[in-house]
């Protein structure tokens, strides 16, 4: 018989996931589409009524982020301008009503190569908590999230939350489609920058949709290091490595294409986030 099961605690949460094997349902809006017609054969984990899962809090070095803050939560809190990119991201999250019930835990352990929001967590430099019922472990988000649906999760573990470390700069988030709304994208980049003194002091820049996991381009990274925070920056994107990158070929773009337009959204991406203009990446 198929178990059904909705907590309203996280230990008694956990103590279920220790006794067996659970598929975890939050906001849902994967959890169905994937299920399809087939009949349910697993037990589900009901976890949207655990309240203590869902918000976003600071201690004095980290943001915090519940497993089950929607995307809706990300967009409406005020969190400083490096997190404008996750912000943007989240705008990008299917619909506005997928946007109010979607997780953002659900978004990393789906592990979709166009996960939206990825990229902008990516530069954030930010970690997953895992607990189960016997040890709480992190894991920066790299090491979470393996390939194409593939997590560190192991047996008895959820996600329960994700921790940012307090962040510096701005940031800006740019995704290709093949149309403007609901779209699996084509590419996506997040940018996050300092300045100081008109120079580029810190740099991150990650990419969704160009390989099996989002990756952040180190080599872009170290070009654009110690530059002018001026339009130039397009022109050292373009001749920057990104070794990291190895998109497949769908119906939604040519590897080739994905190649070609990725430095271009990463010069957007890049401009956007020091206050530069999109039109700047042809000047």
């Amino acid at each position: 018989m198929i178990r059904y099961a909705k907590p309203t605690t996280v230990d008694e949460a956990l103590a279920l996931l220790g006794e067996g094997a659970w598929r975890i349902l939050a906001g849902g809006t994967d959890f169905y589409p994937a299920q399809g017609a087939r009949p349910f054969r697993d037990d589900v984990l009901d976890i949207n009524g655990l309240a203590a899962l869902r918000g976003i809090g600071e201690t004095g070095s980290h943001w915090v982020i519940g497993a089950r803050t929607t995307w809706t939560d990300i967009i409406r809190h005020p969190l400083p301008p490096a997190f404008d990119a996750l912000k943007q991201a989240a705008r990008e999250v299917g619909s506005v009503q997928i946007q109010n019930v979607a997780s953002v835990a659900g978004n990393l352990c789906n592990a979709s190569p166009a996960a939206d929001g990825v990229p902008g967590l990516l530069v954030l430099d930010a970690e997953v908590e895992l607990r189960s019922a016997a040890a709480t472990r992190h894991l920066p988000l790299p090491d979470f999230i393996l390939g194409n649906r593939r997590t560190a999760l192991q047996p008895g573990e959820m996600v329960t939350t994700i921790r940012v470390p307090k962040p510096a700069g701005t940031s800006a988030f740019v995704k290709l489609g093949a149309r403007r709304y609901l779209v699996i994208s084509i590419a996506m980049v997040a940018a996050r920058l300092v300045v100081e003194n008109g120079m580029l002091a810190d740099v991150a820049v990650a990419v969704g949709s160009c390989s099996a996991v989002a990756k952040r381009l180190a080599g872009v990274e170290a070009a654009l290091l110690g530059l002018p925070a001026d339009r130039g920056l397009a022109a050292a994107i373009q001749s920057a490595p990104m070794t990291e990158l190895s998109p497949i070929a769908d119906v939604r773009g040519s590897a080739e294409y994905r190649l070609d337009a990725v430095r271009e959204i990463v010069a957007r991406a890049v401009l956007m986030a020091c206050g530069q203009t999109n039109e700047m990446v042809a000047a």
